[in-house]
C-alpha cells in the first residue's frame, strides 16, 4: 500500500497530519506536485516534482496508484478515475470518495464549472477550518487502520 498525496493545493495542516501518520505507521507516502515540496528525511516519505503541465500531477498519480492504495486529493475528476480503479480516495476535508458518492460529486463539480464558464458567479470553497482537519485525521486513521489490519490478517 502506498499513500499518494496530490500536494499542489494540500493545506499545510493536512500535510503535517499525513507525515505524522506515515512515520507512525511506516507507510510509503509520496507527495506529488508541480513545485518543490519539502518533506522530512524518511525512508517512508518522498516527494516527486512533476512537470508544469496542470494535468501532470493527476496523470502521474493515475498512472502509478493501484487498487488498495490511498490518495489524498481535492480534485474530483482525479478522484473519480481513481475510485473506478479501486483506489481509496480521501479529500483534504476528510470526505471519503466512494463508488456510491463520486458520481454525484462529479456532477455537482461539472455543473458549477459550467456555470462559471457561462459567466456565472459561484461561491468558492469555504475556508479550511479546524474541524476539517479533525475530520481528515479521523478518516485517514480509520482507512489506514482498516487497510493495515487487512494486510496483517
Amino acid at each position: 500500500m502506498t499513500l499518494w498525496v496530490d500536494a499542489d493545493a494540500c493545506p499545510g495542516t493536512i500535510k503535517e497530519l499525513i507525515i505524522r501518520a506515515a512515520r507512525r505507521l511506516k507507510i510509503m507516502t509520496v507527495f506529488v506536485a508541480n513545485k518543490y515540496i519539502s518533506t522530512p528525511e524518511s525512508s517512508h516519505i518522498t516527494s516527486r516534482r512533476i512537470g508544469v503541465d496542470p494535468e501532470a500531477v493527476d496523470m502521474h498519480i493515475t498512472e502509478h496508484a493501484q487498487a488498495g492504495d490511498v490518495v489524498v486529493t481535492q480534485d474530483i475528476p482525479l478522484a473519480s478515475g481513481l475510485v473506478a480503479k479501486g483506489v481509496i480516495v480521501i479529500s483534504t476535508r476528510g470526505e471519503l470518495f466512494t463508488e456510491q458518492n463520486i458520481g454525484e460529486r462529479l456532477s455537482i463539480r461539472n455543473f458549477m464549472q459550467g456555470l462559471r464558464e457561462a459567466g456565472g458567479t459561484t461561491p468558492g470553497p469555504r475556508e479550511f477550518a479546524q474541524k476539517d482537519g479533525q475530520r481528515f485525521a479521523d478518516t485517514l486513521d480509520r482507512v489506514l487502520t482498516r487497510l493495515l489490519k487487512a494486510t496483517n490478517a
